[in-house]
């Protein structure tokens, strides 16, 4: 009566050896975390540049022309002209000493910091991906997988929800799910533009920065990425959540109406894209006489080209140009203190139950 359970016991015992080291069969029970944040490319020249735009621009989330209008223009203008031009925008910021844009330095600390933190948990797995360019996120969620992680929490580092930036993540994320034969469960991080301890680190990291200053701001700009008001008119809630983060943070910080302006950057083609735009707005601040000027990005979770060359360079001297005088540049939560502090809580929170 049992000899056929037992052959099936004995056959199982054999086919779980015949797995080799690497096999996800050999390695089981594990959580994984993997952050990611939007993209860079692997070098500012020419090649790799027309490499990751055209990945970037191919994103029907975050190019929704229709086909037929689009892809002429991006590949035959958009991709012959703007890899250098852009190129040489990275290369103005670059991490030369490891031969590789802040946005890639800061994700990587951001995760061997948050693995360290959270060291004291055997089972969970810490790792860091890109949407676009490298490290992609399909190869950073199989080799979680090869190392036996059956659960996998997905940090988009976003803190306000876009398609074009949380949801595209995701997108990314299932489908690399749906090649796997053996799939992990998963969890995906929801925006965090009101969480208590995301505005209580971007307050302290304010309070901090402004407090070495030798000077004191008239106003403070949170200055956000923009989306075109298409995507805002067919219920995008990016807008409502950046003004709420804002919201929020002048309570916290206690400051008086009109001290802290919302605005929005980095506009592409002739769309109409979500107003106030930051460079507007500091033109017109200067011109009317502000003299002494602070801009904060609450939409990034790491300084990258929108905040380093468009913040700190280009809009710093278009402030400087129309007589202004003093101009701070507040950076990211990156991977200091407050910035650990913020992902740790987030994900200790989103692990619950299953670590």
């Amino acid at each position: 009566m049992n000899a056929p359970f037992e052959s099936f016991a004995f056959r199982r015992d054999i086919s779980a050896n015949a797995f080799p080291p690497d096999h996800p069969k050999t390695n089981f029970g594990k959580v994984g975390v993997l952050l990611v944040n939007l993209g860079t490319p692997d070098g500012h020249d020419k090649k790799n540049m027309r490499k990751y735009l055209k990945e970037f621009l191919s994103d029907r989330r975050v190019i929704e022309t229709p086909r037929i209008i689009w892809w002429p223009l991006l590949n035959g203008i958009i991709l012959n002209t703007r890899p250098k031009k852009s190129g040489a925008l990275y290369a103005s910021i670059w991490n030369e000493e490891n031969n590789e844009s802040p946005l890639r330095t800061f994700t990587r600390s951001q995760a061997e910091q948050l693995g360290e933190r959270m060291g004291e948990i055997g089972n969970l797995v810490v790792d860091w991906a890109m949407r676009y360019g490298n490290p992609s996120i399909e190869s950073r969620l199989l080799a979680l997988q090869k190392q036996g992680c059956e659960r996998i929490v997905v940090f988009p580092l976003y803190p306000q929800y876009a398609a074009a930036t949380t949801a595209t993540v995701n997108d990314k994320t299932f489908e690399a799910l749906m090649k796997m034969r053996w799939m992990p469960a998963l969890r995906t991080v929801p925006p965090y533009h009101d969480d208590p301890a995301y505005i209580e680190a971007l307050g302290s990291s304010i309070e901090a920065h402004l407090a070495a200053l030798d000077f004191e701001p008239e106003h403070l700009i949170a200055s956000y990425h923009g989306i075109p008001k298409s995507y805002f008119d067919k219920g995008d809630p990016y807008h409502c959540q950046c003004l709420k983060t804002s919201r929020l943070l002048r309570e916290h910080m206690g400051w008086p109406d009109g001290y802290l302006l919302s605005t929005f950057q980095s506009r592409f083609g002739p769309e109409e894209w979500l107003q106030p735009y930051t460079d507007k707005t500091v033109e017109r601040l200067a011109q009317e006489g502000t003299k002494r000027l602070a801009v904060v990005n609450p939409g990034f979770a790491a300084d990258c080209l929108e905040t380093l060359e468009e913040i700190d360079g280009e809009v710093r001297g278009e402030f400087i140009q129309n007589g202004g005088e003093k101009f701070t540049h507040i950076p990211c939560l990156n991977d200091d203190l407050q910035g650990m502090d913020l992902i740790e809580t987030v994900v200790r929170r989103e692990l619950l139950g299953w670590i």
